[in-house]
């Protein structure tokens, strides 16, 4: 089974990196230490290797043999400390990935972890000078202090580490002894959630909490787990996420409710992972068995309920796809809603808005789940009753698929009629004369006045304007006939596993034994997915180009999921319903959305063409578009 260790790990490491996850390969194990038993391992990431000491509360995994040479492990909090001139990895805790592994590479012993010796002792004190041995007294897991007498001796072209026997360490009779570290149990003082970072030992936080998610499973290589996550809001304002992972779920999760008022303390901080937090702040609180959520008896009014950064439906325009935002409308119409199939064959709700502000502008927004039963329902019986909510939306996702739209994630809040101050201009607003004025749509294809992104094309118009080669992709719409479809390689074996409320759809292959593996989950299975990667050729009146259609379109093009066209083609004896599905897309016309960007392969640029929705053309639609067209011409 191939495995790839992570790439430059230990010069990362040996430079201060202890952020990342790295995954890297025991090469040796031995037991030191005549007092307190101690594990020195030494780690590799293929290329380079180095000395390595375990944290004692990780000892059981080498005894059980969770851990032994050749083992696979993805290292999770780590330090580098220096011990007699040498840089040291301490390995605070950890994950078995592969129990059992011949020896990846050729690597080779760090040599560039010296570090100059240090001066001599004080003469006239007698005093030996400060190690810079880094403390790891604040990471999750504590560690018996690597006495700074130890020491590293070269024996042959081998390099032992020996450390030296001290005295034990006697308290004073009027302290208590608590272990190797001494805590101060006094109240960590509150302070405001822009002055947390990492570097602090103890703090607290007093804030409201402003939104809660649901809990999420998720699979990855180590294993099965859950995960919800809360958001903050301070006094001063200051934002920032806590997220909390398995027997810490259990513990927070009924314990937390939106909008009451809490101190937190005891947690560690890491970066944000914008991709899933929106809030203005470089970290993120990670709760522990050991953290603190103590609920304040009162409301404390100096803290608001919430904080919008409303940008008006002009500026969406300009704003880039899947960015998170505050916005505020009055709610025009509402759809009804309607059952989805989701990709992983669950169903939900979708239910459809159009929102207008004072811009002049209106946008849709897009409702799912459980947001369609709940302020949706509420919205729909409000507008069926001749009234014109206000409705304001904590973190929405931009779309740019057919022009600009809004819609809601698990992270979103809506809020109708709220009580703030834009809320009241809107009402006034509308009142005085906004309920009669125009608004022009920004999630339309054919916008007046709008950009060549928002437009219908022809194939020839593609080459001819140069689409696809600025910095950002063109979207448009095309009518064409799709002339050849390319069936030797029309899907490939996917990853079926959930990342999160996602489905992986790596592309996987075949290990040793008949079992699928997937590099990126590092995992085995059974079964794969199969999923489509057409190669299409498509036609109009004014010329003929390639293009590319992945699941989704794939499926609305063939009209059967890429695991069923797979059986017809290689499980069934009989070859004939292949042959007559793909002979029914032939000469059929579509309206294509199309994505065009242009890319590098190799050191060839080429403009690619990808199909992100496909409709079968109704010609009675068509047919009035075609008139409205004609109409604008006679206008002109």
């Amino acid at each position: 089974m191939p495995v790839n260790l992570t790439a430059n790990a230990i010069p990362a490491i040996s430079a201060g990196d202890v952020n990342s996850k790295p995954l890297v390969q025991v090469l040796d194990i031995k037991l030191i230490g005549s007092t307190q038993e101690r594990y020195r391992l030494l780690l590799s990431d293929s290329v380079v290797s180095q000395h390595a000491m375990l944290a004692t509360q990780l000892n059981s995994r080498v005894k059980s043999g969770q851990v032994r040479k050749g083992s696979v492990i993805q290292l999770i909090d780590y330090v580098c400390s220096i011990v007699q001139n040498r840089k040291i990895i301490v390995v605070l805790n950890m994950e078995t990935i592969i129990p059992d592994c011949d020896i990846i590479g050729n690597p080779k012993l760090n040599e560039s972890n010296s570090i100059p010796p240090k001066p001599a002792p004080d003469a006239t004190s007698g005093r030996p000078p400060l190690m810079n041995n880094r403390s790891v007294g604040t990471q999750n897991s504590t560690i018996t202090s690597i006495s700074h007498n130890s020491s590293l001796q070269s024996q042959g072209n081998s390099t032992q580490f020996c450390p030296t026997v001290q005295p034990p360490y006697k308290p004073p009779p009027n302290y208590k002894n608590h272990g190797a570290i001494m805590r101060n149990e006094a109240p960590a003082r509150i302070i405001p959630i822009a002055a947390l970072n990492p570097y602090q030992g103890r703090w607290a936080i007093k804030a409201r909490v402003t939104a809660k998610g649901d809990i999420r499973r998720y699979n990855n290589a180590r294993g099965d787990g859950k995960v919800f996550s809360f958001d903050l809001l301070d006094s001063d304002g200051g934002e920032i996420r806590v997220t909390c992972f398995n027997s810490v779920v259990d513990r927070f999760y009924d314990a937390v409710d939106v909008g009451k008022v809490y101190v937190i303390s005891k947690g560690s901080l890491k970066p944000a992972q914008k991709n899933f937090n929106h809030l203005k702040n470089e970290w993120e609180i990670f709760l522990e068995t050991s953290s603190s959520v103590d609920l304040c008896p009162d409301e404390d009014a100096s803290i608001p309920r919430q904080q919008f950064s409303f940008r008006t439906i002009s500026n969406i325009q300009n704003i880039e796809n899947n960015s998170i935002l505050d916005v505020i409308g009055v709610v025009v119409t509402v759809n009804p809603s309607v059952p989805i199939l989701r990709k992983n064959g669950m169903e939900t709700q979708r239910r459809i808005l159009n929102l207008k502000d004072q811009s002049g502008l209106s946008v849709e927004l897009t409702l799912w789940g459980d947001f369609c039963n709940r302020e949706g329902q509420q919205l729909q019986e409000m507008v069926g009753a001749g009234i014109s909510p206000i409705l304001a939306i904590k973190a929405g996702k931009v779309n740019d698929f057919s022009g600009k739209s809004i819609s809601t994630i698990s992270a979103t809040q809506l809020f109708i009629n709220p009580d703030c101050q834009e809320a009241n201009a809107l009402k006034d607003w509308y009142a005085g004369g906004g309920r009669d004025s125009v608004s022009h749509s920004i999630s339309r294809d054919n916008i007046t006045g709008g950009s060549k992104n928002e437009t219908r094309k022809t194939l020839t118009q593609i080459k001819d304007e140069g689409l696809g080669r600025s910095d950002k992709p063109d979207w448009i719409t095309v009518k064409a006939t799709i002339s050849f479809i390319k069936t030797d390689s029309f899907c490939y074996t996917a990853c079926p596993l959930m990342i999160g409320d996602r489905q992986c759809s790596k592309k996987v292959t075949k290990s040793g034994n008949s079992r699928w593996l997937c590099d990126r989950c590092n995992q085995e299975f059974e079964e794969c997915d199969y999923r489509y990667l057409l190669q299409l050729q498509v036609q109009d009146h004014t010329g003929v180009t390639w293009v590319t259609a992945f699941q989704e379109s794939g499926e609305e093009i063939l009209g059967c999921p890429a695991k069923d066209l797979y059986a017809m083609k290689y499980e069934s004896e009989d070859e004939t319903r292949f042959v007559e599905t793909i002979r029914n897309c032939l000469f059929s016309e579509f309206l294509l959305r199309l994505k065009i960007k242009e890319e590098i392969y190799g050191d060839e640029q080429r403009v690619k063409i990808t199909v992100v929705k496909a409709e079968k053309v109704n010609y009675a639609e068509e047919s009035s578009f075609l008139f409205g067209m004609i109409s604008k011409l006679h206008l002109h």
